[in-house]
């Protein structure tokens, strides 16, 4: 198999630097991006000045002024963040057709596996990327370039603000050995306390541990916890221009209804039926849509995002629940009731090495799913359901 080289590119606060581009009287100075209005308003993003104040994403607005109170706070503007990442793909591509975006925050990944003979060695292409960056946009983003996307993703959290990082094969449970569990990415707020109750505080302790220890403490969650500490990550780079995939569920009501426990067990069923696609193709959804279809034909959409990202039943529905209730605030009844789990994602491991945790694997889940989804297997999927959707 031929060694991959991919590279990270991580422009910092990537939301205030496109504002500093629009005003540079906010360069030098602590800023905080969330929406007005609101105490409770959640941090977007943040400069380094206001992190280093103790500003954190998700914070609420109120706590983060009292943190740092003379930060400037600006609304979010997706749109200019948006348009802000299509230069800076444009950039990219020269380079490579294998161009990945993370949403619009300023992270690319880019595959230069096989772009040596055109452009050199990746570092080369990396450290060009980053020269056009600056001389056309301002922006001076750290880099690295490893073999896969966790490790890419790591070394530039490393670094950042500023840097570089280059991981070559083989290097990458060397290079993990030092770093702290909260970096890896996959690893969950309740791994972490876990960790904590055994003084697991690097990636190098985590990984003197066999499988079998790992699932007395971690059980299902112990194959993924296995391989990212060891820096195990095969997930391709997307062709740039590339659609998510998304999965749907639809269900199309006899009668109109707006009863919510009819409504509510459909949704129920329609995240079943979502997360048994999510584990039968090994990925997992960021982001959960529902939208409502009323009886007059007015449609409402509305989401909540997984953190992290799940394909499990029961958190499926936690979040879908969460988006109806914000969707629906009428009275008229319901006609069409869709879901939909979008910004799908590998989950951090993804190679079946144990045959016998394989099957576990591709659960992705509690041993109750497991259950389930092996009784559906065997029987079909309507073999066994859940009271609520009855």
């Amino acid at each position: 198999m031929r060694e991959r080289s991919i590279i990270h590119i991580n422009v910092a606060d990537f939301a205030v630097a496109v504002e500093r581009l629009v005003d540079s009287r906010l360069r030098g100075r602590p800023v905080i991006i969330a929406p007005g209005g609101s105490a409770r308003s959640a941090v977007y993003d943040m400069s380094e000045e206001s992190y280093q104040s103790g500003v954190r994403k998700g914070m609420t607005l109120g706590r983060a002024l009292g943190c740092c109170r003379d930060a400037v706070v600006l609304p979010p503007r997706h749109a200019r963040y948006e348009r802000a990442m299509t230069r800076l793909v444009k950039h990219a591509l020269p380079y490579s057709p294998l161009i990945e975006m993370t949403d619009h925050n300023g992270h690319l990944f880019v595959d230069a596996t096989r772009t040596g003979r055109l452009f050199g060695p990746p570092p080369d292409v990396a450290w060009r990327i980053r020269k056009a960056l600056r001389a056309d946009m301002g922006f001076d983003p750290v880099w690295s370039v490893a073999p896969n996307k966790l490790i890419a993703k790591v070394a530039t959290r490393m670094v950042k603000p500023a840097g570089e990082y280059v991981i070559g094969a083989g290097e990458e449970q060397d290079f993990l050995k030092p770093v702290p569990v909260y970096l890896i990415p996959g690893i969950e707020g309740e791994d972490l306390k876990r960790f904590r109750e055994f003084n697991l505080t690097r990636a190098g302790h985590v990984a003197r541990l066999s499988m079998e220890q790992l699932n007395i403490m971690f059980g299902t969650r112990s194959g993924s916890l296995y391989h990212a500490v060891r820096g195990i990550d095969p997930s391709p780079v997307l062709p740039v221009g590339q659609k998510p995939p998304v999965v749907l569920s639809d269900h199309e009501f006899a009668t109109d209804t707006n009863q919510m426990a009819v409504v509510q067990g459909t949704l129920y069923g329609l995240a079943e039926r979502a997360g048994a696609n999510l584990r039968k193709s090994r990925l997992t959804a960021r982001r959960i849509k529902v939208l409502l279809e009323y009886s007059d034909g007015r449609r409402v959409i509305r989401q909540a995002v997984a953190h992290p990202a799940t394909a499990n039943d029961f958190r499926l529905f936690v979040l879908a629940k969460s988006a109806l209730e914000r969707a629906w605030t009428r009275r008229a009844g319901i006609r069409h009731l869709r879901l939909i789990c979008d910004r799908l994602t590998y989950p951090p491991a993804q190679l079946a090495l144990f045959a016998e945790y394989e099957e576990k694997e591709n659960a992705m889940s509690d041993p109750l799913i497991f259950a389930l989804d092996a009784v559906r297997r065997r029987f079909g999927f309507n073999a066994i359901r859940v009271g609520r959707t009855l």
